[in-house]
């Protein structure tokens, strides 16, 4: 399940996790029961934070935990979902007793370089990273959820050649990410939200997070989503209740932050690495947005 690595200078360390499951397992997706997860990790490892490298969704199928995403705590309890990307800084919570499930797969997973169709032509497929970091599930909701990775579990231990496992696997893996956004939906009130909105939202949050190290203007994304920046900052005001431009500067910020205390990068290569043309633009940004300097925040992450 773990590939360890480690940022190295000054005081700064993180834990790089990659995807690779103990042999002879060969599957680009793995489930865990979170018991398993105790048993190949020691409490120390657990607590420490650790940046993944591959797409995680939890299932807590009983009591109750703190877990760590990036710079804020997720309180959950049976029926939290938590979806986490490549790239997220997250901590389990080793100091209460709970259960659930892991399904950890490649970014590839999803849509393997041999499919004839691009699966960003299929909204619902597209919208992973548009899904909640945190749903808490009704019990129908939860049933249905719960029993499609139990499946999955067992299936993953089939007799069969990776190829249709794979296929198998990916299909139902569909299946639970559809019930996701359905939970999300129900949870959105198309009386303050019309569907017009919420789809131009959502396709400039994959839009920034996919174009935020290079484009800093709003205008720009406008362009690029095919709309005006007005109505652009109407459907990010109305969804996010933030304007736009913060949406795309917290964004920024975030990744600074991780940098900052999750590696020993300098400053003036993490303003390079954000799309900053001068380090001093990039230390009046996080000024601005953190209230902090890049070197006092580092400090107080650090120690």
């Amino acid at each position: 399940m773990w590939e360890r690595s480690k940022r190295k200078g000054g005081t700064a360390q993180i834990e790089v996790i990659g995807y690779h499951p103990p042999q002879p397992y060969t599957l680009d997706l793995e489930i865990l029961p979170v018991s398993v997860l105790r048993r190949r990790a020691s409490a120390d490892f657990l607590r420490k934070p650790e940046r993944i490298k591959f797409h995680l969704i939890i299932c807590v199928t009983s009591g109750r935990c703190s877990h760590g995403v990036d710079f804020r705590t997720v309180e959950c309890r049976r029926g939290s979902v938590l979806t986490l990307h490549p790239g997220q800084v997250q901590r389990y919570d080793v100091s209460t007793e709970w259960h659930g499930w892991l399904v950890l797969f490649r970014p590839r997973f999803l849509q393997p370089q041999e499919a004839e169709t691009p699966l960003n032509e299929l909204d619902v497929f597209r919208q992973l990273d548009a899904l909640a970091s945190h749903l808490q599930l009704e019990e129908f909701e939860y049933d249905a959820v719960v029993e499609g990775i139990a499946r999955m579990f067992s299936d993953t231990q089939r007799d069969a050649s990776p190829g249709v496992l794979h296929a198998l696997l990916r299909s139902q893996l569909h299946a639970i990410l559809i019930r996701l956004h359905l939970a999300q939906a129900r949870r959105e009130d198309p009386r303050l939200d019309p569907p017009a909105l919420v789809k131009r939202f959502r396709r400039y949050r994959l839009a920034v997070e996919e174009h935020f190290q290079k484009r800093h203007a709003v205008a720009g994304y406008a362009k690029l989503l095919g709309c005006s920046e007005k109505s652009l900052g109407r459907a990010v005001q109305k969804i996010a209740g933030i304007t736009a431009k913060e949406f795309l500067s917290q964004r920024i910020a975030l990744e600074a932050k991780r940098l900052l205390a999750h590696t020993a990068l300098p400053v003036s290569v993490i303003a390079h690495r954000l799309g900053f043309d001068e380090p001093t633009n990039f230390v009046k940004f996080f000024r601005r947005e953190v209230r902090q300097s890049p070197g006092a925040f580092r400090a107080e992450h650090t120690s």
